[in-house]
């Protein structure tokens, strides 16, 4: 080696010993005494001995978990100047570090586990990695006592991460929400259109009835229920009910199922394709009266409309002319049962029929 090679080269090594760190460099650095208050480090890459604090030591590492000789990351607390050492910290190293996985959970929708600390007014405050973050009321679990998670840990999404305003916000709700997701997902795989399933009737509202089916709440329309119009759910099922039915539709996006009572027996629309014909004149009973027409039970659980046009010549107020439970004889002027239509005339019939009423009307 020539000497200006060799000159090059010491002026090389003597910059890359002379290299400063800044405040919130990272630096690796092994471990060389124990002081009074901390210990002695050598940072890697400089002639520089660094000076630890024992308050500056994570608690994932106590002072006494340091040994002489080891290698450890830190955080530069304070840059070396010529009246001061260099400063280190691992406590902020793994708040960084914290706070780098905290904003990777929240990019990537990852589920954490943070402990319940303190009941504070709207929410909880919970520990994560020795950083605290708060829980607001409206993202805990519903129905949860809030002194009942003291201690516990519990799985939460991160909402918001921002080391710079020290804020960490954090949600259970969401991180149940997916779990309920990954739950319905591989039950919904078990099931298919057409399936007959048992299920327990759990809610009851005025537009159907829900039917716990494996854990999932299915639908089970008014219009599902019965082949025959019924006013009310309860009037044909109860809650704690078990009822077989047929799934009709499974909505994997939407994560829902339809289900339909009334399809588990003989479509009646089907068994009375042979029975009827147009022009034929039957008898049936009024169901339902509205502005409009009047629906005629001519079958069980087949419904013909009689519009209001074709009950007379003249005009004619159907809430006057007939009541539910009337016995009235039709014309059966449109027969489409494939469709599920059946269009009825009285005033084609040739003369107005006589209305027979009801007990009830007498």
């Amino acid at each position: 080696m020539t000497q200006a090679t060799l000159d090059d080269f010491e002026k090389l090594l003597e910059e890359s010993f002379s290299k400063s760190h800044a405040v919130a460099d990272i630096v690796e650095g092994t471990i060389l005494r124990k002081e009074k208050d901390g210990y002695l480090v050598s940072v890697h890459g400089t002639k520089t001995e660094a000076f630890l604090p024992e308050k500056e030591i994570s608690s994932a590492e106590d002072a006494g978990s340091l040994e002489i000789g080891d290698v450890k990351e830190f955080y530069v607390l304070k840059e070396e100047t010529d009246e001061e050492g260099m400063l280190l910290s691992s406590k902020r190293l793994a708040f960084a570090q914290a706070w780098a996985q905290l904003n990777d959970a929240k990019v990537q929708g990852d589920t954490i586990l943070a402990k319940v600390e303190k009941v504070v007014k709207g929410g909880v405050l919970v520990d994560i990695a020795d950083l605290k973050g708060f829980i607001p009321s409206s993202q805990l679990r519903t129905g949860t006592p809030f002194d009942g998670l003291l201690d516990q840990k519990i799985e939460v999404k991160v909402l918001e991460a921002d080391p710079k305003k020290n804020k960490l916000i954090l949600s259970q709700r969401q991180a149940i929400a997916e779990q309920r997701d990954q739950v319905v997902d591989n039950i919904l795989s078990t099931l298919e259109e057409d399936q007959i399933v048992k299920g327990e009737v759990v809610r009851i509202a005025d537009f159907g009835a829900f039917i716990d089916i494996n854990g999932i709440d299915g639908l089970l329309p008014i219009s599902e229920i019965s082949w025959s119009r019924i006013k009310h759910p309860s009037d044909v099922i109860s809650l704690g009910q078990t009822l077989e039915v047929k799934i009709i539709k499974i909505d994997n996006e939407l994560k829902r199922i339809s289900l339909s009572l009334k399809r588990m027996g003989e479509d009646p629309w089907q068994q009375i394709e042979g029975q009827f014909s147009e022009g034929q004149v039957i008898t049936g009973t009024v169901n339902k009266v509205t502005g409009f027409g009047a629906f005629i039970n001519i079958f069980p659980g087949v419904e013909a409309l009689l519009p209001v046009s074709e009950m007379a010549e003249e005009n004619v107020n159907p809430f006057n002319k007939f009541k539910v439970g009337d016995s009235v004889e039709v014309l059966i002027k449109k027969f489409t049962p494939q469709e599920h239509r059946i269009a009825l005339s009285i005033k084609d019939i040739g003369a107005e029929p006589q209305v027979e009423a009801t007990e009830d009307a007498e």
